[in-house]
């Protein structure tokens, strides 16, 4: 690509009629709440591994813990929505390039700007609000929270739209997640920052397997002018660069985890290797054509990414109440003598 086209294709591009259809009418409330993607909830399972982890390694009191657990979720379900709601408004113009969501409510009604901030902000004071009823720990991981959508989404930082940034700082959801679901139910102490990495690192993964996706799939359709359109980070990945970062964050992920589950508990090494395959498993499904590894929210569609995902909870259940010795023999230094005088 010469400099004068590379100039160009890191311009925002302009508003013009195939970039921004006509509205046939304004949105109603229920183009407003499409905006909020409520049907992404189910992103917040990524929470619960914070809560068992938090209540079998720090064994904490109970009392009230299940209407915590529930003020956890409304709260984290509404700072997720105004996060998503200024997302998927400040991304119209990019948006209308991408052949899935260009059918997005932003772009296919007339929605007013105003009423756009006025859901963002009320999504953002009851999630806050929620969040404070919890305890401060929770509180201020909420605000983390809220800051990351701002910071992923507007301008003049917008990390979406630097290459390899946009990923790492999208995935830092997920620590966050976790450290939500730690908090409630231990608001004295952070998760070990092993897992909060390996949680990072796993999340990258899962970005980068997205990316992956949709260049695959844009680039050998509309073509790699239109997919640079849609997001400028593309500009500068190409389908070897994000599969070898798929690769690193896999690879820091499981040695973050190898770090964690020795540990806390030897034996859960044990599910290292499911937690490979189950790492294969997602990496295969963003290989196919218009997968679901676009769509996060609907990857429980996935039989063998949820068999796969089952196997590890199961063998880590197992090992939780499973002592091997041998394990712990193994894991001491040791070295075969060598006999020079045969």
């Amino acid at each position: 690509m010469s400099a004068a086209n590379l100039a160009t294709a890191n311009q925002s591009p302009p508003l013009s009629d195939a970039a921004a259809p006509v509205a046939l009418r304004a949105g109603s409330i229920r183009e407003y709440l499409a905006i909020a993607r409520l049907d992404h909830m189910t992103k917040h399972v990524f929470i619960v591994p914070g809560l068992i982890l938090a209540y079998v390694l720090r064994q904490p009191p109970t009392s009230g813990l299940v209407e915590r657990i529930l003020l956890c979720f409304l709260s984290a379900v509404a700072i997720a929505s105004a996060n998503y709601v200024i997302n998927e408004w400040l991304d119209r113009r990019f948006d209308a390039f991408h052949p899935e969501k260009s059918k997005r409510a932003a772009l296919q009604w007339r929605l007013s700007p105003s009423l756009v901030y006025v859901e963002y902000a009320a999504f953002a004071i009851v999630g806050l609000s929620i969040a404070a009823t919890v305890n401060a720990h929770f509180f201020a991981t909420s605000v983390l929270f809220l800051l990351s959508g701002l910071l992923y989404n507007v301008e003049p930082i917008r990390t979406k739209d630097k290459p390899y940034i946009d990923v790492v700082t999208e995935a830092v959801n997920n620590p966050i997640r976790l450290t939500l679901g730690w908090a409630v139910v231990d608001p004295v102490s952070l998760p070990p920052i092993s897992l909060l990495l390996a949680y990072w690192a796993g999340g990258a993964f899962l970005m980068g397997a997205k990316r992956l996706s949709e260049y695959r799939d844009i680039a050998s359709g509309p073509g790699l002018e239109m997919l640079r359109r849609y997001r400028r980070s593309f500009v500068s990945y190409t389908a070897e660069s994000l599969t070898v970062s798929c690769f690193l964050y896999a690879i820091m992920s499981a040695f973050f985890t190898a770090v964690f589950l020795i540990r806390y508990r030897l034996e859960y090494i044990l599910a290292l290797p499911f937690i490979a395959v189950l790492f294969a498993c997602y990496l295969s499904l963003s290989l196919r054509h218009n997968s679901i590894a676009q769509r996060p929210e609907r990857l429980f569609r996935s039989r063998r990414l949820l068999a796969a995902a089952g196997m590890v909870v199961l063998v880590l259940i197992a090992t939780s109440f499973l002592n091997v010795p041998m394990l712990h023999s193994l894991s001491a230094p040791s070295f075969v003598p060598v006999d020079h005088q045969q």
